[in-house]
């Protein structure tokens, strides 16, 4: 099974730029995207029913082209949830979960924390609520894969320019400290484990300063997996030449 997470921002200009179409070119059982930017209304039927896949969609309440998680998929799932109980989560459409025969997927576009202290505060607290909603499945005999855009790069290892960015949102020590606890709590990034001292991979590059072409760049796009799923881990990969935003696909075989 290969399971692709992208940060496609912006499904609708995806599909005029030909990438959402190369995404499932790339013919992944699963494809999780994230910051989609749109409502199902807004869509074609040949965007939201691509042949062989079923889509699933959590958009935005709060403001129109924002935001928002959709997950295409090959298998139905058993159940589909979308938010983690938070105020604020649903409304904003950061999450869907889909429950599998063998494990639970959430697909999830975490806040980034820009914007001042009060959104800040926003993504720390997500951040638990959503780790305490991942532990309860776990305790409840599931096994988890979640993905997606996470928003933070956790070490130094992981964007190009770590003493500039020490004070910036995406590398601050509270931020990082919560993908410490994710990890101590049994969650393996599966990138990390299986690359454990690689160099210059990343997921995110900023547009405005061309920083792609000169590869300065941010790993914040994961998948993170119980461990009974890692042991299941075939392959990963990072899409780095993949064009279509400002972020690349990211890839799993089970």
């Amino acid at each position: 099974m290969k399971i692709i997470s992208w940060n496609i921002n912006g499904i609708r200009a995806g599909v005029k730029k030909g990438a959402f179409e190369r995404a499932l070119n790339l013919k992944p059982d699963i494809l999780c995207l994230q910051e989609t930017k749109a409502e199902i209304s807004q869509l074609p039927k040949e965007v939201l029913e691509p042949k062989g896949y079923t889509s699933y969609f959590s958009s935005s309440k709060i403001k129109k082209g924002y935001s928002g998680v959709a997950i295409y998929t090959k298998t139905k799932p058993e159940i589909v949830t979308y938010g983690i109980g938070m105020p604020g989560d649903d409304d904003e459409g950061r999450t869907v979960v889909a429950h599998f025969k063998d494990f639970v997927l959430l697909n999830c576009y975490f806040p980034n924390g820009g914007g001042g202290p009060v959104r800040l505060a926003y993504k720390l607290e997500f951040y638990d609520a959503f780790l305490k909603y991942i532990n309860k499945l776990k305790k409840s005999g599931k096994q988890i894969i979640f993905t997606g855009d996470v928003n933070t790069a956790h070490t130094e290892i992981d964007l190009a320019r770590p003493k500039e960015n020490e004070k910036n949102t995406g590398f601050l020590p509270e931020e990082r400290a919560w993908i410490d606890e994710v990890v101590n709590d049994g969650y393996t990034d599966v990138f990390r484990s299986l690359y454990p001292n690689k160099k210059d991979v990343y997921t995110y590059w900023d547009q405005k300063s061309r920083a792609r072409e000169r590869n300065v760049g941010w790993r914040i796009d994961y998948f993170f997996v119980s461990p009974l799923i890692l042991s299941k881990i075939k392959s990963f990969k990072t899409h780095a030449d993949f064009i279509g935003s400002d972020h690349c696909p990211i890839e799993i075989s089970l």
